[in-house]
């Protein structure tokens, strides 16, 4: 139905990697369609001018999807890169492997003098303090 056809600028980036699928769009690409997935009834549901405009997903092709991105995971060989990365790994200086300790904030950063101030009610016991340096308007 021509009504439910709607075009909306997308900047993306291109990512030369192996998938079976052809695009993947994020959050900012769902948001600017009004976009709500329901993953477990496989269903992406958008506003439209007539109503609710609900695309159901095909469970085969889904499957197919599936079965062709597990065939290019296991024909990427990961061992490869993990050697290298374990002998990289070896020639890492030991004092290079420390975790920095982090170090607590001053306590001079905030003040500890305050001021009572009312709250502008009926009743003058309700009030609150702030910061003595502070401007209570």
């Amino acid at each position: 139905m021509a009504s439910n056809y709607r075009v909306k600028h997308i900047n993306f980036y291109v990512a030369d990697f192996n998938t079976a699928y052809h695009a993947i769009l994020g959050r900012p690409a769902l948001a600017k369609f009004m976009v709500i997935l329901h993953y477990a009834y496989l269903v992406l549901k958008m506003p439209s001018p007539v109503g609710v405009l609900a695309l159901r997903a095909n469970l085969s092709i889904i499957y197919a999807c599936g079965t062709e991105s597990l065939a290019l995971a296991e024909a990427t060989n990961p061992s490869i890169q993990m050697a290298s990365v374990v002998t990289d790994a070896k020639t890492v200086l030991a004092d290079d492997l420390e975790i920095p300790s982090l170090e607590p904030p001053h306590a001079s950063a905030k003040s500890k003098e305050t001021k009572e101030v009312g709250l502008g009610l009926d009743d003058p016991s309700k009030t609150v303090k702030i910061g003595a340096h502070l401007d209570p308007k």
